[in-house]
């Protein structure tokens, strides 16, 4: 059966994705299993959106309601569950954000703070990070570093200029009166899973409060509750002009949010989507919301991550020169190419995916038994011994 359906999306789909021969049907929790009954622990998770794990009964139960009352809603009209995902987005997020503008994915989100950025400054630069990943359309490739993303569509947006993360005077010495927004991951996740440091990050704030640009801060991958901390930058009480969200805010439903100070503004009908902040998505968000707060999933992610990083060495695994990340946003840097490795694990019955050539990624959803932990861990030592 499952080379029926693999056979299916080789004839149909337009093959831009590097897919694996199995044929996920289900999940629960932190499990899923594939078309021909197979069990595997799932540490990709949608790579970071299944921080609730599959199928939360929650989650599920609030979307079953509102898929019978609204599903969609224009934006030409309010609505109540649009309304009170924006207060909590509010709520939750740091202290200087006070608006949202809600849309579909990560790289939308990353778009509308570009465009907002350049309205509310008047300027057009933008400064960004080597290693940094925000997207595929055509202005979050901009601010996206990796060739291999770039190079086949360029001429991409002028005004995008590159420096080594956490590097403070690199940075500082490409912000000028023309530079109107930075952006940065806390934790650079597609490049490598590098955490940021406090000190770059509480300087690069200055810069951009003494220069007029805009901080834009992408916790695409990092927020909800993913690092230990509501959102990574909270590690570092950082805050963001721009705060750009997507992957886990609705528990699996495509949604993204932008986050803005009251730095941003931009007149009536310059931006604008017609599925963001339908019903929907919003009532699974606030579902999903609901319940990392009730089950305070960023000290589970936080408990959880350090009994994981105890537990897996790099001293006593021949093939692994780190471990790192923050909570359960967790990178093994291997000594030879990850994918092999990636692969032996999935014959394990453990799915974890790369971020480039020798980094495995390990995100399991916050809310894994440890029981389940406990066999990625024995998965991940037996191959990496």
């Amino acid at each position: 059966m499952n080379e029926d359906f693999i056979q299916l999306e080789k004839t149909y789909q337009l093959a831009v994705y590097p897919k694996r021969d199995i044929v996920l049907v289900r999940g629960e929790n932190a499990r899923v299993w594939d078309s021909e009954g197979r069990e595997y622990i799932d540490c990709v998770g949608g790579h970071g959106v299944a921080n609730l794990g599959h199928a939360h009964p929650v989650v599920v139960a609030a979307i079953r309601k509102q898929a019978e009352r609204l599903v969609t809603c224009s934006n030409l009209f309010y609505n109540d569950q649009r309304a009170l995902l924006t207060r909590k987005l509010v709520e939750i997020t740091p202290r200087r954000l006070t608006r949202v503008f809600l849309c579909n994915s990560g790289t939308e989100s990353m778009e509308a703070a570009i465009k907002f950025a350049r309205i509310s400054t008047g300027r057009t630069e933008f400064v960004c990070a080597e290693g940094g990943f925000h997207g595929r359309t055509l202005g979050a490739l901009s601010a996206t570093f990796k060739p291999h993303y770039r190079t086949d569509f360029e001429p991409l947006l002028p005004g995008f200029h590159f420096v080594p993360f956490n590097d403070f005077d690199a940075l500082q010495a490409k912000v000028t009166r023309d530079t109107a927004g930075v952006i940065l991951e806390v934790v650079q996740g597609e490049g490598g899973v590098h955490p940021g440091r406090a000190e770059f990050f509480a300087r690069v704030r200055e810069l951009c409060d003494q220069t007029g640009a805009l901080l834009i801060i992408d916790e695409i991958q990092s927020g909800f509750c993913r690092t230990g901390k509501w959102f990574a930058c909270e590690h570092f009480d950082l805050q963001p002009d721009i705060l750009c969200l997507a992957k886990a805010i609705a528990a699996g439903l495509p949604m993204g949010a932008v986050l803005c100070s009251d730095k941003v503004s931009l007149p009536v009908g310059k931006h604008g989507t017609t599925f963001g902040g339908n019903p929907l998505s919003c009532a699974a968000a606030n579902a999903a919301i609901e319940v990392m707060q009730a089950e305070k999933l960023e000290e589970q992610a936080r408990e959880k991550g350090a009994y994981f990083r105890t537990h897996l060495q790099p001293e006593s695994l021949s093939k692994v020169r780190e471990v790192r990340g923050l909570g359960l946003m967790l990178g093994i840097e291997t000594v030879q190419e990850a994918q092999p490795l990636v692969l032996e694990l999935q014959q394990a019955g453990v799915l974890v995916f790369s971020a480039g050539t020798h980094v495995i990624r390990v995100f399991p959803p916050l809310t894994i038994e440890y029981r389940d932990l406990d066999r990625v861990l024995h998965s991940l030592k037996e191959i990496l011994k």
